[in-house]
């Protein structure tokens, strides 16, 4: 096993933390020591990842959640790293950070969850627009870029699409020059009007489906705005049987309107 050296002057700070690593590496997985080198040496590399999350930095995520899924990247690497194949742990270190890093803004920072052939062909289609920008001296059609990319025009128009998901907008956005005027005022609702009419248009049909005097009753009840009580005077019985009638009939009509209605407690 390789020994450490102490930390001391600053010019030694990296390699001490490259020694960290390969005395990790040379011991094995059951060894007593292994925990507290592992620790020692993901806080003496823990500075290079803090610099390579500092290039993301400035980009609308916090800078804690970027320095977190960097130290997992180094973590990852620390644990994955073998000396035995001769490579520095540096340049291995660092696409993982980096690959951590990007990962956490492709999986994490999109305000609607999209399958991620969208995300990834929006990333495609920002750098195809950033080269033919250079190459054409014009914004690119969509044209252009189905064809740098070698897909369908339909499938960079869903990418861009799909692109509106990285950032939701409030609703309450100011619109246009109107004062108080936001952008929940621009979209539309529901129509409820549609439904009465059509139900409108359907309850002659279902009222033939009950018996003379029901159909008096539910028209005295609904349609005349009579209290149980009055229409149970005027037919000689008691409020109770009205009510019964009532329930009755209502049951009829529902189970007409809608074929699938099932009376609850009755399934």
């Amino acid at each position: 096993m390789r020994t450490p050296k102490p930390v001391s002057p600053a010019t030694e700070a990296d390699t001490y933390a490259a020694d960290l690593v390969l005395g990790l590496g040379d011991l094995p997985a059951d060894h007593p020591d292994r925990p507290a080198l592992r620790a020692r040496a993901i806080e003496a590399w823990h500075p290079m990842a803090k610099r390579l999350a500092l290039r993301y930095a400035g980009r609308g995520e916090p800078f804690d959640d970027l320095l977190q899924s960097a130290t997992v990247g180094l973590i990852k690497a620390i644990d994955r790293f073998d000396p035995g194949l001769g490579t520095d742990f540096a340049p291995y270190a660092i696409p993982t950070v980096l690959g951590e890093i990007k990962r956490y803004f492709r999986d994490r920072t999109w305000a609607i969850r999209i399958p991620r052939r969208l995300q990834e062909m929006r990333l495609a289609i920002n750098r195809a627009q950033a080269e033919l920008n250079q190459t054409l001296n014009r914004s690119p059609t969509i044209a252009d870029i189905a064809a740098h990319l070698e897909v369908s025009e339909e499938a960079v128009l869903e990418g861009l699409e799909g692109g509106r998901a990285y950032r939701a907008v409030s609703l309450s956005t100011p619109v246009g020059d109107t004062p108080g005027f936001e952008l929940c005022d621009l979209l539309g609702s529901d129509d409820h009007g549609y439904e009465l009419t059509e139900l409108r248009l359907a309850m002659p049909a279902a009222m033939a489906c009950l018996t003379e005097r029901e159909q008096r009753i539910i028209a005295l009840r609904f349609y005349g705005n009579q209290t149980q009580e009055h229409i149970a005077t005027q037919f000689g019985v008691s409020q109770m049987h009205v009510s019964r009638i009532l329930a009755g009939a209502l049951r009829k009509l529902r189970k007409h309107l809608d074929p699938d209605w099932t009376p609850a407690g009755r399934e």
